[in-house]
This record gives C-alpha cells, sequence and structure tokens, in this order.
C-alpha cells in the first residue's frame, strides 16, 4: 500500500511539474544575446592550393579574423525562437597564402569590415528543460536539461567596402571606388553597391549556468548575392586605359608577379560563376529577461525568491 502511494504521488508531482513546464517558459520569453568569435571569407582571393575548389573546401585558416556579435532572442513558442542581431567581422583574403601558381600569381589581396543586420528563425531539435528546484529523495519526476541545440535561418543585409594594398606606397585604398575591373568605364561593367542581402543559417548550442545566464557556440553560414567581397569577379580591363585614369587603379587592378599575358585585358581575373560568402563562429553569452504581464522584456536585476 505504502509503494502504491509513493507511486501515486510521483506521478501526480511530475504531472504537476509537466504542466509547469508547458507555461514556464512563457516567463522568460525574451533574452540578450552578446558573441564574440571569428569571421572566414570563402571567393576568389586565396584558399586551398588547388582550383576548382567551392566553400569549405576552400577554406584558408590563416586568414581568420575578430567577430563580434548582440542580438535579442524572442521565444515564439517553446521550441520556436525569433532573434535579431548586429554582427560586425573583418573578412581577409590574400593570394600570397595559396601555392596554386595561377592565384599566386595574380598577387591580389583585401580586406573588408562587414556589418550585418539580420533577423533569424531557430527551432529547437533539443530544448533545455527546468527540473527540480529542490531534490527531494525517493521521488522520481522531470529531470532538468540545461543544453539546447538549434538550427536557424533568416534574412539579412549588411555594408562591406574591400581595401586592397598598394605595393608601391604601402597603403590600405578602398576598391570600389576604383573601378578595378572597368566598372564605370564602360556601359557594360557597372560599379557594385556595397549594400547587399545575405541568408544566414547554421547551428548552435547553449548550455545553461542558471536560471538566467547560459554560454553557447554558434556557427552560421552567409550566403550572399554578390561576388564583389574582395573586389574581384570577372575579367581583367585594359590596364593602361585604368592608367591612363588613375595609375593607382591600375596598380591595384593588376599586380601581377609575372606578366606573362594571363593579366591581359578580357583574360580571367575572378570567378563570376559562384557568389562570395563568409561565416562566423561566435561564443555566446545570453541572460534571460523576465517577460512582464503585458508581455514585454522586465530589464534590470531583480531580487531573485526561491
Amino acid at each position: 500500500m505504502n509503494k502504491f502511494l509513493l507511486i501515486l504521488i510521483s506521478i501526480v508531482f511530475a504531472s504537476q511539474l509537466q504542466a509547469q513546464h508547458s507555461t514556464r517558459w512563457k516567463r522568460y520569453r525574451y533574452e540578450v544575446v552578446m558573441g564574440v568569435g571569428a569571421t572566414n571569407f570563402l571567393g576568389e582571393l586565396g584558399g586551398a592550393n588547388k582550383e576548382g575548389t567551392n566553400f569549405l573546401k576552400d577554406f584558408e585558416f590563416t586568414m581568420t579574423r575578430p567577430a563580434l556579435n548582440l542580438g535579442l532572442r524572442y521565444k515564439i513558442l517553446d521550441k520556436l525562437s525569433t532573434k535579431v542581431g548586429l554582427t560586425y567581422g573583418r573578412l581577409r583574403g590574400d593570394d600570397a597564402t595559396t601555392e596554386e601558381i595561377h592565384r599566386q600569381n595574380r598577387n591580389l589581396n583585401f580586406y573588408a569590415d562587414i556589418y550585418e543586420l539580420s533577423g533569424q528563425l531557430e527551432y529547437s531539435l533539443i530544448r533545455e528543460k527546468i527540473g527540480h528546484r529542490y531534490n527531494l529523495r525517493r521521488v522520481r519526476g522531470l529531470k532538468g536539461l540545461k543544453l539546447n541545440t538549434y538550427i536557424f535561418a533568416g534574412i539579412g543585409g549588411f555594408w562591406f567596402s574591400p581595401y586592397g594594398e598598394d605595393s608601391q606606397t604601402g597603403e590600405w585604398v578602398a576598391l570600389q571606388p576604383l573601378g578595378t575591373e572597368g566598372q564605370g568605364m564602360v556601359d557594360s561593367r557597372e560599379k557594385y553597391s556595397r549594400i547587399q542581402l545575405a541568408i544566414p543559417f547554421g547551428i548552435g548550442i547553449k548550455y545553461g549556468i542558471d536560471r538566467e545566464w547560459s554560454i553557447g557556440l554558434e556557427f552560421g553560414a552567409r550566403k550572399t548575392f554578390t561576388d564583389y567581397l574582395d573586389d574581384v569577379s570577372t575579367t581583367y580591363y585594359d590596364n593602361d586605359a585604368l592608367a591612363a585614369t588613375n595609375p593607382q587603379a591600375a596598380r591595384l587592378a593588376d599586380p601581377s608577379l609575372v606578366k606573362n599575358g594571363q593579366t591581359a585585358p578580357n583574360q580571367q581575373r575572378g570567378d563570376a560563376k559562384d557568389y562570395d560568402s563568409y561565416m562566423f563562429l561566435l561564443v555566446t553569452f545570453n541572460y534571460k529577461l523576465k517577460t512582464t504581464r503585458k508581455g514585454l522584456p522586465k530589464f534590470g536585476m531583480g531580487r531573485r525568491r526561491y
């Protein structure tokens, strides 16, 4: 009889905990996200030691640069959230990092600071659960799970401006105004916009430290709709015509190590068939904000009740 009562109490207790959990997430629907990490570029410059590689196959670790992120997450449903974030990163590429002879001889390099504003939907594959507040001996119930694994996708906009190093002066020069591939000099080649769209997608993991704080790791790739993150896309323009207008533009358009005809007008300079992309790897620090009765976030560190 005692065992039967113990089992019955356990079932009722577990049911109550489950009911509480089904609404408990609504108390903390908002979450401030702060991230620090790294970014990397995938495009024409640098990359693997062979031709014809794409995406992660063309990854060059030495070109990794820092990134920062600030965002706000909102729980729509128990397993579905939306997040708005502002991310900064520096993209970098250099033909000197590859042993592929054609790209190495091209001898181009760049960096670009990128500022991205994005919104994304996150779906929890494994969601965090809040377990017992107190440990009760010989009573079974829901066990707290501190790990949250999620996937995400969204849409964003970013601003960028590529810079190249002038080997003659040693200064870094904004490339878009120069029209290094003849942009702005002929009708068929317009100058590209430095404001572009991106599709972010990836995966993340969060580990709960306590009721409010969690630490996470998030990897996200960005599909873009431009091939000019590195200012390289199509073919070489007539370098003499560039030099007649702007000698610096000519130097930055063709700093090749050996002038062997591969950099003549209309010879391949980039690969316009594939758009450039970039990615972020962020360590995130997340703080849950209590939701008010009006459904708004409550800022400030209130006194915790036990």
